[in-house]
């Protein structure tokens, strides 16, 4: 049977409860078109497990890390470090998707089967940081147990709506991230194991982005205000990482990820999907919302304009003095 609205009383009221009742049978068929074309694969075949040696401590032959171990370069380490401790959080996404999908039928079960396939990335990248020596071994821990310690809780924990336009974005981000991350690695395998995560994040932003496509058929009104308020206030998962904002201007200006990708490669095309200014059937409160996303995206293409301008003027300095 599929559900519609007037299987489900009157719209006016929407509530989580409802909205995750009326999107069973789109979850299932998400679900369904995942598992058929997402492939397993196994983390320790991207591994260069023969590159490892000990490190110091209770072996007696163990080398101390030094930076000139790895061909990894510094924006390349920078950028490993911030995605791969954004990935040891999954304890606590977790928690809050479950919290607010539930662990019954086609939602838990897709809840489950996230988490499964997003431990694949931890674990890989992981894995080849410390069998390549790409990065300080005791350095990673203590930003690890510091980031983990200080846990974690969504901007969009209150709302399940928001919590599903949310992830239609940030999953399509954390994939552009892996993606360039590997581009700008000077490591061949770094790359192809990044490559390899960035189609899992694909996959997943297909899910959430398809969901989120029900939804306008369902809630207009509430979906567009959901997307607009994700859009506007957007934050990686990651920003509370020690020293994130140091970082992430150090990503920014070594091409990793910055406000033209932002604008261009994570937010255009998932507004472009869901033809986010032809929504049909919105009251008021949904022309409002669409009316402020049409703007915000507009000023946020002017700012990348002028951070495109101020990075090529860098680069200009920086090939002058070479």
């Amino acid at each position: 049977m599929t559900i519609t609205p007037s299987h489900l009383g009157s719209t006016d009221t929407w509530t989580d409860a409802r909205l995750l009742y009326a999107l069973e049978e789109v979850v299932e068929k998400e679900l369904n078109r995942h598992l058929g074309v997402a492939k397993d694969w196994m983390p320790h075949e991207y591994v260069p497990f023969s590159d490892a040696r000990n490190f110091p401590g209770f072996f007696e032959d163990g080398e101390a890390w030094e930076k000139g171990q790895s061909p990894v370069t510094d924006i390349g380490r920078i950028a490993l470090v911030v995605n791969l401790l954004t990935e040891d959080n999954l304890p606590s996404y977790h928690h809050e998707i479950a919290s607010l999908f539930g662990r019954d039928g086609a939602w838990g079960t897709w809840v489950h089967r996230w988490t499964a396939e997003e431990g694949r990335h931890g674990i890989v990248m992981r894995d080849y940081l410390l069998a390549s020596r790409a990065v300080d071994p005791d350095q990673l821990e203590q930003f690890r147990m510091a980031h983990m310690s200080e846990g974690f809780e969504s901007d969009n924990r209150h709302s399940m709506l928001h919590s599903v336009a949310y992830v239609a974005f940030q999953e399509l981000a954390t994939r552009i991230s892996h993606r360039n991350t590997g581009h700008q690695s000077g490591d061949p395998v770094c790359d192809r194991m990044l490559a390899r995560i960035a189609t899992d994040e694909n996959l997943h932003m297909v899910f959430y982005r398809n969901l989120l496509r029900a939804a306008f058929d369902l809630a207009p009104d509430l979906t567009m205000c959901a997307v607009r308020d994700v859009v506007v206030g957007f934050r990686m998962p990651g920003h509370g990482i020690p020293g994130f904002e140091r970082a992430a201007a150090q990503m920014a200006i070594g091409g990793v990820y910055n406000l033209r990708i932002h604008h261009d490669d994570v937010l255009q095309p998932v507004l472009r999907f869901l033809k986010i200014m032809e929504v049909p059937g919105l009251g008021p409160e949904g022309a409002r919302a669409q009316e402020e996303l049409g703007l915000f995206m507009g000023g946020l293409d002017a700012e990348a304009a002028k951070f495109d301008e101020k990075l090529a003027a860098r680069r200009a300095r920086i090939a002058a003095r070479g």
